[in-house]
């Protein structure tokens, strides 16, 4: 039973590692303000399909390593990454049964969540907060809900990831 159980693990862990690479891949200056919270969508959609399996904790050691990556105060991106996780277990059974137009709308508040728990983070370690432009990840993770979701559920579902 723990076999089937745990079964596609390295799916999961190779999402998420990929999802922090591509965090940091450099990007036109222009599309840098855009880069969508790749990582934050990849734990959304893990948190909603195995609950069970992707949760704070997941959350929070990856939200470290984004942390350790984005150079960013230590904890910010974890605080957020598990807020964003202890939501979406909350409320799984009820994202899950809507159509993805309508989980965008969740992922963008959830999203919003983390950008304002990174803002609050920089802003007590004394860094200058941000204009609008900060925002943004959110817009731009919400249109690529879509996409993540689809993707993923393609990989759980071609690699029986349980």
């Amino acid at each position: 039973m723990n076999r089937v159980r745990s079964q596609g693990s390295w799916v999961i862990v190779l999402t998420l590692i990929l999802a922090l690479v591509v965090s940091i891949v450099p990007l036109p200056t222009g599309l840098e303000p855009w880069r969508p919270e790749w990582t934050v969508l990849v734990l959304i959609y893990w948190s909603l399909a195995l609950p069970e399996r992707v949760g704070v904790g997941i959350a929070w050691l990856v939200g470290l390593f984004q942390d350790v990556l984005m150079a960013t105060p230590l904890g910010a991106h974890a605080l957020g990454f598990a807020l964003a996780a202890y939501l979406t277990v909350q409320l799984y059974q009820r994202i899950r049964n809507v159509p993805v137009w309508q989980q965008a709308i969740t992922v963008l508040l959830v999203l919003l969540l983390v950008r304002a728990t990174l803002l609050l983070a920089q802003g007590l370690v004394g860094n200058p907060i941000g204009d609008w432009r900060f925002w943004l990840p959110a817009v731009s993770g919400t249109l690529a809900w879509p996409l993540v979701f689809w993707l993923l559920r393609f990989l759980r579902r071609n690699y029986q990831v349980r």
